[in-house]
């Protein structure tokens, strides 16, 4: 491209300049910006680059100008950063611009028309450059403002090349990247390929926006069923999870909103015609369709189909859950390499332990017998009793101590005085326990203030003191991983690193705000960082509804304070012999 006159080549810019925007489908006046560029910095080339020159192209005549600005600038003008500087050729203080000007004020401009000149190579090649990389950043954000808003679609592209196992796939006004990870196994693509793909991810990095593509994302199988059932399609029935072992079994949870519709007879379709359209796309994939529920324990029975389970145990706190099913199910449950309760486990959110009834049963009498010697040892009574104890629900020796002692005195067998005794029991070794921990904790060094800090029990503290904590700034400096056990690399494999107080199960929640807790303790940051809790709603009468006193029902006791009596109007057997007596 050659300047050669102001009007010369004004036609042709523009030309030039419609050509670029609509092969390119970018904004003309983006191009004439880059050409406007492209020219100004030409004319630096030529004239210097420390003058401020500027380039002006008349989108409807083309008429091109170029202008030399010189600013005025205060007479103590000092530069914001090191690197700038007091630049003569485009700037005059206003103490010299009003030897000439006298209504020189500050910020007012200097304009002076600069000749035309001819570009040489090294102007055009410049030209060129500034052109290119305006229209390819227009492109790119182009590309991006097409795709950011289409992520959770599935496309239609053309394979482009393939490299290294990834494949690069042509959109039509873009392309997009499909990762060696995100196809279908044993699934090869050759150029010139027609495939269907799902956007997942869309990345405005520095090289382009990348726009990612998977054929084994789980959004890939729930839109293909979006296509396929139209009731899926319009809202009716609602594919709320979905997991993948891409190539080989995937499962997904439906819900119906009209009662009226099997939501999973839906997807499957007459004699299985839409879950098999779904199926030759996925390449054979076998898919499980569960109806969700959202009840979990029988969301997660589901899900695990088609095992059959006994039993299910929720651990809310830490996001687990243990199922117990029968010993001949067991393989069933687990399923291939643990594929079926792997993705019953991504599908439900819940991490699942599977144990047979033989395990559940033998851990249960285990338990039994631990409890019952617990109880024998430190209540000093005979088996019976302990099992008698354990059998009412019983775990530990605190439960036993701190209850109400109706509790124990209405078991079969046992009396008012009995219940006593045992709690007298009970106490004298919780404190006996209390007495030797904190001896244990004084002689480990653990200082009292660790003991103060809330949340922090007798035991922790000797737990804490044999790993080396032995003040509240130790216990501060600790972070949660520290506290619950994690996991670090080490010679490129994944260790597992105790913590501090891991046999005490602590939640994420309760080890992060023991932390702050102790913090607050040393000193280090204000009671009022604290997270507070969020208070309960209180409970309103509707109209026409009864009102009632919940410590009252809980306790055994109605809103009237009359006593809750036995079913069937019976009293319970009472003990005559006191513990003393029977031990013997």
């Amino acid at each position: 491209m050659a300047v050669t006159g102001v009007s010369a080549n004004r036609l042709e810019l523009l030309q030039i300049a419609n050509a670029v925007a609509q092969e390119k489908n970018i904004d003309r006046e983006i191009v004439i910006e880059a050409i406007e560029e492209a020219i100004q910095k030409g004319a630096k080339s030529r004239y210097g680059a420390h003058h401020d020159i500027r380039a002006s192209l008349d989108p409807k005549t083309g008429e091109l100008s170029l202008t030399r600005h010189v600013t005025i600038v205060e007479d103590d003008w000092q530069p914001e950063d090191e690197l700038e500087e007091f630049n003569d050729s485009a700037m005059v203080r206003l103490r010299d611009a009003l030897k000439r000007d006298p209504d020189a004020v500050v910020g007012k401009e200097y304009v002076e028309e600069l000749p035309p000149f001819e570009f040489g190579r090294v102007q055009t090649q410049m030209a060129r450059q500034v052109v290119t990389g305006k229209v390819r950043e227009a492109e790119r954000a182009n590309q991006y403002e097409e795709f950011k808003d289409r992520v959770g679609e599935i496309v239609n592209g053309t394979v482009k090349r393939v490299e290294y196992g990834n494949t690069i796939v042509d959109l039509g006004r873009g392309e997009g990247i499909m990762r060696r990870n995100d196809s279908i196994p044993r699934e090869l693509f050759n150029v010139g390929d027609r495939i269907r793909t799902y956007i997942y991810d869309v990345r405005p990095e520095a090289k382009g926006p990348q726009v990612m593509l998977s054929r084994a994302h789980p959004g890939f199988m729930a839109k293909l069923f979006a296509q396929e059932v139209p009731e899926v399609y319009d809202g009716v029935i609602e594919i709320r999870a979905a997991a993948r072992d891409a190539g080989s079994r995937a499962k997904m949870a439906v819900v119906s909103n009209d009662s009226s519709i099997d939501p999973v007879g839906a997807c499957v379709g007459m004699r299985g015609s839409r879950v098999q359209a779904v199926v030759a796309e996925l390449q054979g994939e076998k898919i499980d369709i569960i109806q969700w529920n959202p009840d979990e324990p029988t969301f997660i029975v589901n899900a695990l189909a088609p095992a059959e389970v006994s039993k299910v145990v929720l651990d809310e706190e830490a996001d687990r859950v243990e199922v117990v099913v029968p010993d001949e199910q067991l393989s069933l449950a687990i399923g291939r390499r643990g594929q079926n309760v792997r993705l019953a486990s991504q599908l439900t959110g819940w991490q699942i332990d599977i144990i047979t009834e033989t395990q559940d049963s033998e851990r249960r009498q285990r338990e039994f017998a631990e409890r019952t010697t617990l109880f024998q040892e430190a209540l000093d009574v005979d088996e019976v009793i302990a099992q008698l104890l354990v059998t009412e629900g019983f775990a530990t020796v605190e439960d036993l101590a701190f209850v109400e002692p109706y509790e124990i005195s209405d078991i079969e067998g046992f009396d008012e005085e009995t219940a006593e005794e045992l709690q007298a029991r009970a106490r004298d070794f919780l404190d006996r326990q209390a007495a030797e921990l904190d001896a244990k904790r004084k002689d480990l060094g653990v200082e009292d203030g660790v003991l103060e800090v809330p949340g922090v029990t007798l035991q922790m503290a000797v737990a804490l003191g044999e790993a080396g904590v032995k003040t509240v700034e130790d216990l501060a400096d600790l972070a949660t991983d520290e506290i619950r056990g994690g996991y670090e690399m080490k010679n490129g494999e994944r260790v597992k690193v105790p913590g501090v107080l891991e046999s005490f199960n602590l939640a994420q929640e309760d080890a992060e705000l023991l932390i702050l807790q102790a913090r607050v303790a040393a000193g280090w940051i204000d009671a009022s960082e604290l997270p507070q809790p969020e208070p309960e709603p209180e409970y309103e009468a509707e109209e026409g509804e009864d009102s009632y006193d919940a410590d009252a029902v809980f306790s055994g006791q109605s809103g009237d304070d009359e006593t809750v009596e036995d079913v069937e109007g019976e009293t319970l057997d009472t003990v005559d012999a006191d513990l003393d007596d029977r031990d013997a």
